[in-house]
């Protein structure tokens, strides 16, 4: 399990790389065609923004991976090491069933709608369901690494015990 977790950041952190080269070039290429042309690109305003938010939700499960999220975690300062772990594998059950429900399930749904209704964006021609497919992927990644971390803190418990 630890290879495939390994595996799996790898690749998220050479997609988010990718997504913010493409972001970066194309947000210069909007600057300067409205700045040195005269004319602004119709697409790129809309590029930038899919890509913005492919970045963001992906860097969202990537940062769940690295359990570098945002958290408050006072409450676990002040408990024993074993009910700390304790507290946080409920912690990732509840990420878990967030990234199910919501993520998982509420994004196919979104993606399966926009998809049958055709639904495409204005200046890219692209269907809407293609950019709103990262919420279930990356609700995906996220109930495989609340799993994972299940598994090391029940690793870790063990040893305490």
């Amino acid at each position: 399990m630890e290879k495939l977790f390994q595996t799996t950041i790898s690749l998220i952190e050479k997609l988010l790389i990718s997504i913010f080269i493409l972001l970066v070039v194309d947000v210069t290429w909007q600057v300067f065609s409205r700045h040195v042309i005269g004319q602004s690109s119709s697409f790129t305003e809309e590029l930038a923004r899919f890509a913005l938010i492919w970045l963001t939700v992906l860097g969202a499960a990537y940062l769940n991976g690295k359990q570098a999220h945002l958290a408050i975690d006072v409450f676990l300062h002040k408990v024993t090491e074993a009910k700390k772990i304790r507290r946080k594998i409920i912690i990732e059950c509840f990420m878990l069933a967030f990234a199910l429900i919501i993520m998982v399930v509420g994004g196919i749904n979104l993606v399966y709608i926009t998809l049958h209704l055709g639904q495409t964006s204005p200046a890219l021609h692209m269907p809407l369901g293609v950019v709103y497919s990262i919420v279930p992927i990356s609700g995906c990644f996220i109930i495989f690494f609340s799993l994972y971390h299940i598994q090391n803190f029940r690793q870790q418990t063990e040893k305490l015990s």
